[in-house]
């Protein structure tokens, strides 16, 4: 039996209903990256419902806009909905699974704060590092890292992996991302400071001057790729998702932001390459849902002519954390494997 209220999904359909049973409500809209979609008032039950095909998605993040009488507006989570990610709230379809690391034990390892002067940019920034208790060389370090350990428990992830055995022992380092919509826009400034300044003072603190592993996702990802295409010695493998390589057929509706043209730019450079003199291994996840969906499979398929060995995968959810975080497992655990093995 369907749910009086509340959301729900099935093999071919989503449905949502909010309760109403005053009227208050003028009118309400689904807000989401995987549909849209304006309710209908039900005057027999007294709710808002609104009925739509199933997405090729496992979860949809959504939110409620909410038009009342008194003409104010307002933008909810769903208040018949209990699950919740951050703010918004989550419709669980069948099929999804939560990833089976999440109730792995876990390594034990040290947090550390290091100091990391960044003069190519005039700037500084604090890097949380994660350090197994074995000893390794080995480095993973992931661009927007406060956030990739809070909603992708990266640092979850690496501790569950490196305890079960599936991957070498590495050190996890987590990037702040400073002046992000700056340093993570194809900015040449930013790939010096990451490359000249932070890699550096980095191995010196962990003792390795062996190439690392970078991840990122979104415009993390795009400063990733930017950086190894500027400075290749310094990375030994890339995880990047959903990258903003932005271009213009399909990307104009990202226009308005200041650092489009330069993103274009690069983009296209790395696109029209016949080839590139420093190939390293690369994983690409996408979801199925994604505005990033086609200019992440052009550059996967960009990577791979020019010698990249490059797997691109496209998940079954949109851009977000707990997205990103399901990617983790099985696509960073190859590449770790491959490139640390």
């Amino acid at each position: 039996m369907e749910p009086a209220v509340g959301a729900w999904c099935d093999g071919t359909e989503v449905c949502f209903r909010l309760q109403d049973h005053e009227h208050r409500l003028t009118a309400v809209r689904l807000r989401s990256g995987v549909a849209a979609g304006d309710f209908a008032y039900d005057g027999e039950t007294r709710t808002w419902q609104l009925r739509l095909p199933r997405p090729p998605v496992h979860r949809i993040e959504y939110q409620l806009d909410l038009d009342r009488r008194d003409g104010t507006t307002e933008t909810v989570a769903d208040p018949d909905n209990p699950r919740r990610a951050g703010d918004v709230s989550v419709l669980v379809c069948p099929g999804y699974r939560e990833p089976g690391w999440l109730h792995l034990p876990q390594a034990t390892g040290q947090w550390r704060d290091v100091y990391l002067p960044m003069p190519a940019v005039r700037s500084e920034m604090v890097a949380r590092v994660w350090s197994p208790d074995t000893n390794t060389d080995r480095v993973l370090v992931a661009h927007d890292g406060p956030d990739y350990h809070r909603y992708g428990e990266l640092g979850r992830y690496t501790a569950a992996m490196i305890g079960a055995g599936r991957v070498p022992p590495y050190h996890l380092v987590l990037l702040p991302p400073g002046e992000r919509f700056e340093w993570y826009s194809a900015s040449p400034a930013y790939a010096r400071a990451l490359t000249r300044d932070v890699l550096p003072k980095l191995a010196a603190e962990l003792g390795t001057d062996r190439p690392v592993v970078a991840a990122g996702a979104s415009l993390g990802a795009l400063a990733v790729l930017h950086a190894q295409r500027r400075h290749p010695q310094r990375f030994a493998g890339l995880f990047l998702q959903s990258g903003s390589f932005f271009q213009p057929r399909y990307d104009r509706q990202e226009s308005g932001f200041r650092r489009y043209l330069r993103i274009v730019r690069f983009t296209g450079r790395v696109l029209r390459a016949p080839a590139f003199a420093g190939p390293v291994p690369a994983v690409v996840t996408c979801g199925a849902v994604e505005e990033n969906l086609a200019n992440n499979r052009d550059m996967a398929a960009a990577l791979a002519r020019q010698d990249y060995p490059v797997s691109f995968t496209e998940v079954p959810d949109a851009h977000n954390w707990t997205g990103w975080r399901d990617a983790l497992d099985p696509h960073l655990t190859t590449l770790l494997q491959t490139v640390f093995l």
